[in-house]
């Protein structure tokens, strides 16, 4: 039941709420207890069916409405529609990529802090905030816009490989594959959720990091460096990620400005921010920028590494003007993520999880694949078969304990069927666009 709200207290609009997966439940679990322990009131609005299905996120929230969050326009009009009946909203906050511009379309009605929409239009269009970087003098790889296998065929022709295919708008390594040549191209674009729409670019060479932050009314601030692992090519699916990266001073505080001042040259101004990067021979090559929390428990990763962060009470303190509280917090301890790989086939069983679901430095454990699935080859996060989240002193100590409990788990699988198909072990909703 919606409880009404105080004429004087503070409220959040938090569009789109959380997937039915336990990361997403919990960053936005995070959100809300986060507003509310500063006296914040929490209206979440998401579509009908995911708020059944995320009930106890809604059971957290002061006032709970079914609107659809990816559809900007109707997210719009209600906001006005509740300023008509009388409700204000200091504050409007969206934890994922496909709310972005209903949550810019709604602080621009209510006259709060946001991105405007062609900020978050630019930025969501990989190829568009690719052009946006290199006008601005970043380091960028080429890319082109295609609607054929035609198309794509004379971009290689025109580029240096190897190359990436990818879609235009997606999400967890769905549809991503790099490819060395023409000869390729057609099974790469087989694996494409849209075919007549798709990006190729010049393949990166160099290690993988990303960097989480927030944006306040001062500016981006950067919290952290995470160091990524992924599996080899042709996909390029994480699996696992290191907090803080080991980096030398002059190459993090180098991150640190290319990043922030990026930020500004896409004309980000406000929320939580995860950019992807490559540190390549030639230097930093900027990837793709999210105006949303990193997936893959990295919020785990921060809240562990940075003792005494809240990620969105920066925010928060911002917004009611408690500079004071908004300190800076740095990292005194590390944490790791490590992703499961099973072999691809009926799973029969499982060992060893036991001691590691009980280690005294795990942080969170979890498998998403259980006896009688039929696991796929890993093409995509959702493929994955479970997760472990360590928390250590040193960034090395927490990269060989998650690398070594990941290892000393056993899958059970038999051979993959001939005939049939083959299903993840858990959905890919929640897990972080590439």
């Amino acid at each position: 039941m919606n409880r009404p709200a105080p004429s004087s207290q503070p409220s959040l609009l938090l569009v789109g709420g959380a997937n039915p997966l336990p990361s997403s439940i919990d960053i936005v679990t995070h959100a809300i207890e986060e507003a509310q322990v500063r006296g914040i009131r929490v209206h979440l609005i998401h579509r009908e069916a995911a708020l059944a299905a995320t009930a106890e996120v809604g059971a957290l929230a002061d006032a709970v409405s079914a609107v659809e969050p990816d559809d900007p326009e109707r997210c719009e009009r209600w906001v006005r529609e509740r300023l008509a009946e009388g409700e204000r909203f200091d504050l409007v906050l969206g934890l994922r990529d496909e709310v972005q511009e209903s949550v810019a379309r709604c602080a621009a009605a209510l006259g709060t802090p946001g991105n405007s929409v062609e900020a978050v239009r630019r930025t969501r269009n990989k190829d568009a905030c690719r052009a946006a970087l290199a006008a601005a003098g970043f380091r960028q790889p080429a890319v082109r816009l295609c609607t054929s296998v035609e198309g794509a065929q004379a971009f290689l022709t025109e580029s240096r490989g190897p190359w990436v295919v990818k879609p235009r708008d997606g999400m967890a390594s769905i549809g991503v594959r790099k490819v060395r040549g023409p000869s390729e191209l057609p099974s790469a674009l087989d694996e494409l959720p849209d075919r007549n729409l798709f990006l190729v670019e010049e393949f990166v060479e160099g290690a993988e990091y990303s960097v989480e932050g927030v944006i306040l009314s001062t500016g981006p601030r950067v919290l952290a460096v995470t160091a990524k692992e992924v599996l080899p090519p042709p996909h390029f699916v994480e699996i696992g990620h290191v907090l803080p990266a080991e980096l030398p001073e002059d190459t993090r505080a180098e991150i640190d400005r290319q990043v922030t001042d990026a930020l500004g040259a896409l004309e980000l101004r406000f929320g939580v921010f995860h950019v992807e990067l490559w540190l390549t021979g030639d230097g930093i090559v900027l990837g793709e920028v999210h105006v949303r929390p990193g997936g893959d428990w990295l919020h785990r990763l921060l809240g562990h590494a940075l003792p005494g962060l809240e990620l969105f009470g920066l925010l928060y303190d911002d917004l009611l003007g408690r500079p004071g509280q908004a300190r800076h917090p740095v990292a005194t301890r590390a944490a790791a993520v490590r992703f499961l790989v099973a072999p691809p086939g009926p799973l029969a069983g499982v060992d060893g999880w036991d001691a590691v679901r009980d280690h005294p430095s795990v942080l969170r454990a979890e498998l998403t694949a259980a006896p009688g699935d039929v696991l796929a080859p890993v093409r995509q996060s959702g493929d994955r078969a479970g997760f472990i989240v360590v928390g250590e002193r040193t960034p090395t100590r927490a990269r060989a304990l998650a690398t070594h409990l990941a290892a000393s788990v056993r899958f059970r699988t038999g051979p993959p069927p001939s005939r049939g198909r083959m299903r993840s072990a858990a959905p890919t909703a929640a897990a972080p666009p590439r």
